[in-house]
């Protein structure tokens, strides 16, 4: 079996995926609750399709139980399909799991990697161990991500003493260490502040485009995907509802940004293009403006003409973006268009 098809280039092939899962229900009979025996079937992936080119960075986004984790399961093949067709650098993630194991790193949001009582550095060698990573390499890997990902002061510390920051740099490290061609993100800036977002962020840029490594990324940071992805899929109720570029998933949801200005007194609700008054408090009033524009001229027609103190500029939560989206007679069309 070849690693990945010559035709299209795709490293991720997912035709027509599903999962269905069959659950037992609550049922009130007879003023009672009882657990009846009949199985209702749930459909967490219903029949979604696409391919991911080796190198790719993408963003897959999505509400809370659209279907993500369910999808990410099945390509690390830790959940068998019920049906379509799925192939992962050319091998069947079910069928083969340990072997695609040597191809992959994972980071499941809450859940580490690592072992909880032994230092980060006791981890990392487990983890060379368990991969078969020779000596040269693995230390290549490690200090590029000890450096990147400022995890020095870290390495003989327990994992169990790390805040919830530090362990998502290191288990990000610990997915890297084998050298995988894909890497599978789920919330990899969670908990961290500013400064250690945007150096997770850096390094992931780096990661992808000097060694070319595929990332599929899930997050409710939609900044994440801005400043990482090229490319956004969004997930709802199983179904794949848009595959596109991320300021086209503004465009489509006419989701808005908003701009919270600080003045130095109450004055009347600020009249300026390409924005409109939502809120007043006293000399705090907010602004919102289409998400797909940028707030520099914005702020500079505000900073012109009023007398400014501060700024502050809030991001669309994403399922925000997506109810806009998908709402009955909204600018999708409604569940399904996609």
């Amino acid at each position: 079996m070849t690693d990945a098809r010559a035709d299209d280039g795709a490293l991720i092939e997912v035709d027509g995926l599903e999962k269905v899962f069959r659950v037992r229900r609550r049922r009130r009979t007879g003023g009672l609750w009882r657990i009846r025996r009949v199985r209702e079937e749930v459909r967490a992936v219903d029949g979604i399709s696409f391919r991911v080119a080796r190198g790719e960075m993408v963003g897959y986004i999505g509400p809370n139980g659209a279907g993500k984790s369910t999808t990410i399961k099945m390509l690390t093949g830790i959940l068998t399909p019920s049906g379509g067709r799925l192939r992962v650098a050319g091998i069947d993630p079910s069928r083969e799991r340990t072997r695609l194991a040597r191809r992959i790193g994972v980071v499941f949001g809450q859940r580490t990697t690592l072992w909880w009582d032994l230092p980060l550095r006791d981890s990392y060698g487990l983890v060379r161990r368990m991969y078969r990573v020779e000596e040269a390499r693995f230390r290549r890997n490690l200090d590029r991500c000890v450096e990147l990902l400022d995890l020095g002061a870290l390495l003989d510390v327990p994992v169990r003493q790390l805040s919830l920051g530090q362990r998502m740099r290191g288990d990000i490290a610990a997915a890297l260490l084998h050298d995988p061609d894909v890497l599978y993100l789920d919330e990899p800036t969670i908990g961290l502040d500013v400064v250690s977002k945007a150096r997770v962020r850096g390094f992931l840029r780096d990661l992808n485009t000097e060694l070319g490594t595929t990332v599929l990324l899930t997050t409710h940071d939609l900044t994440d995907i801005e400043q990482l992805c090229g490319r956004v899929m969004v997930i709802d109720h199983g179904r794949l509802m848009y595959d596109g570029a991320p300021a086209g998933l503004h465009e489509v949801g006419e989701s808005e940004r908003t701009l919270v200005v600080d003045l130095e007194r109450e004055l009347p609700p600020i009249e300026v293009a390409g924005a409109r008054t939502v809120r007043v408090e006293g000399p705090r009033q907010w602004l919102a403006f289409p998400a797909s524009r940028s707030a520099a001229p914005l702020v500079a027609r505000i900073a012109e003409g009023f007398p400014l103190v501060d700024l502050s500029l809030r991001e669309p939560d994403i399922e925000d973006v997506i109810a806009r989206m998908y709402a009955p007679g909204g600018a999708a069309g409604g569940p399904g268009v996609g």
